[in-house]
């Protein structure tokens, strides 16, 4: 089932178990069973530590549970975990072999205080580069705490409970046979959640900070960027981020940064923290800002409020929210989001094998996600509201030779449908003929660009009228004291190198406006 390359790798891997592991696996007479019972072959061949049984009981086969021997861990796979979550699997092993987990120490404090009992489902693909993070958490959680359970599924491999669950977007978490959530999670977003105590207990701890000297809002390329820069001055540097990364999270292949040939999003965002944490930042991940307080006097602190009550000080502030997808904003967008309309080709696609979808959007991203679609559903349909296509054209013309794609231009989507349930069409206006159409559809894709996160901001500074920050040439914004960078900016080009010039350009600005403030008595 392994290659000999993966077999030397996870042998290098398993070296660091230091406790028994027992893997006991429940299988039927399908093909996955098979592959499964190689797989744990495999790894059980390259430990002493790892013993393998296969008289398990679980009602979902072909699974397979890991567990420290004279333990009761409830971490499970209905899946064979290769592609995205091999590492997830690679994880497992170690954090139930004895190896400590790279998560800090009052976090793991609250999982293991948690109240309650709670079992975890989460719906997976094997394809999809949001899932490892939902996965990897929650086993953890498994692993930490006796009292929290978790099975990861492969929905290709159980697709009548993914059909009986109507399920069209992973990942999907069920939490006691309750909806829980579904897309990308961290595990500071799963246990603010399920532990009640959190948020309070939050605020107070941040509440007692001490003013800054630069306060980084935002967790992608430019918010990285900038706290870097800033610590690098040797400045008391915060940076807040609801979900650090950014975008780059949801981005599948980077083939365009500077000096790196080639990296995936999320290997792009755990770089992008790994240089922070490696730098005397102060970083409070998992926090949603709510308001910005100019300061009152010049030279005097601004204010951050969070989510959660608390409020941070300090003497600059660097804005970098970046942006999110665009919303269609048609009757049934909202209604069926999960259910059918989805903003991750690369996640989603395979729950739609074989049946029609469409994508909307004309533009790099829109036609990026057609041509990915069209390899694994059965249609595929383009729609772009302008006249033409707006990619480039190396990407239109690999989108025009495909043999199951339809691409219609001028057509306004006014529509997505559904049967109460899930995803059944999509209608949309030929903005020439202004003629209407439907298509029958099991999913629609929406790729029409961005918009920043900027809400908060409105009334505490200058935004454009799209909603983006108004900067000058040094990243300044109306407000004495606050900069601002990268997609949530007025800068043009939304990209991932030029949102990371600007952080360190937006930085700098803000140490020189530091260094020009009057000494304090």
């Amino acid at each position: 089932m392994l290659d000999a390359n993966l077999k030397t790798q996870l042998k290098a891997y398993l070296e660091r178990v230091t406790q028994p592991i027992e893997l006991v696996a429940s299988l039927d007479e399908r093909p996955a069973s098979q592959e499964m019972r190689e797989l744990l072959q495999d790894i059980a061949g390259l430990s002493d530590k790892i013993a393998l049984r296969l008289d398990g009981q679980d009602e979902r086969r072909p699974s397979f549970s890991i567990s420290r021997a004279g333990h009761d861990m409830g971490v499970r796979f209905a899946a064979i975990p290769m592609g995205h979550e091999f590492t997830s699997l690679v994880l497992a092993l170690l954090q139930a072999g004895g190896h400590p987990p790279k998560v800090e120490a009052d976090v793991i404090a609250q999982i293991r205080a948690l109240e309650g009992d709670f079992v975890f489902e989460t719906y997976m693909s094997l394809t999809c580069h949001n899932c490892p993070d939902v996965v990897q958490a929650l086993n953890l959680m498994a692993v930490l705490n006796p009292r929290v359970r978790h099975v990861a599924i492969d929905g290709g491999l159980f697709k009548s409970e993914v059909d009986a669950r109507q399920i069209m977007a992973v990942p999907t978490v069920f939490v006691n046979g309750q909806m829980f959530g579904s897309g990308r999670m961290e595990l500071g977003e799963i246990l603010a959640k399920v532990d009640t105590g959190a948020a309070a207990r939050d605020a107070a701890r941040l509440a007692d900070k001490a003013p800054y000297d630069m306060l980084v809002i935002g967790g992608g390329p430019a918010g990285a960027a900038a706290a870097v820069y800033a610590a690098r001055k040797g400045i008391r540097t915060g940076i807040v981020a609801e979900r650090f990364g950014g975008q780059t999270l949801d981005t599948m292949a980077i083939e365009n940064y500077i000096s790196v040939l080639e990296t995936d999003g999320p290997k792009f965002a755990a770089a992008l923290e790994a240089q922070v944490r490696s730098l005397d930042v102060d970083l409070m991940n998992g926090q949603r800002v709510t308001a910005l307080e100019p300061a009152t006097t010049p030279g005097g602190l601004v204010g951050v409020k969070l989510a959660n009550g608390a409020e941070l000080k300090s003497r600059s502030v660097v804005l970098a929210p970046g942006a999110r997808w665009k919303n269609v904003n048609v009757p049934g967008e909202a209604e069926y989001r999960t259910k059918g309309v989805a903003y991750c080709p690369h996640c989603d696609g395979p729950l739609f094998k074989g049946k029609k979808v469409a994508v909307i959007g004309g533009g790099n991203s829109g036609v990026e996600a057609a041509i990915d679609l069209a390899g694994v559903v059965a249609h595929v349909t383009l729609l772009e509201f302008a006249d033409q296509l707006k990619a480039d054209a190396v990407l239109v013309n690999k989108l025009r030779s495909l043999p199951n794609v339809d691409i219609h231009t001028s057509a306004q989507t006014t529509e997505i449908t559904g049967d109460g349930q899930k995803v059944n069409g999509l209608r949309y206006k030929d903005r020439v003929s202004g003629q209407e159409h439907a298509l029958e559809l099991a999913g629609v894709f929406v790729q029409i660009g961005l918009v920043p996160n900027t809400e908060w901001l409105k009334g505490s500074l200058e935004l454009s009228r799209y909603g983006e920050i108004l900067i000058d040439a040094h990243c300044a914004t109306s407000v004495p004291g606050v900069f601002a960078a990268g997609d949530a900016t007025t800068v043009p080009f939304k990209q991932i190198v030029i949102a990371a010039g600007e952080g360190a350009k937006a930085a700098l600005s803000a140490f020189d406006h530091l260094i020009r403030q009057p000494v304090a008595a």
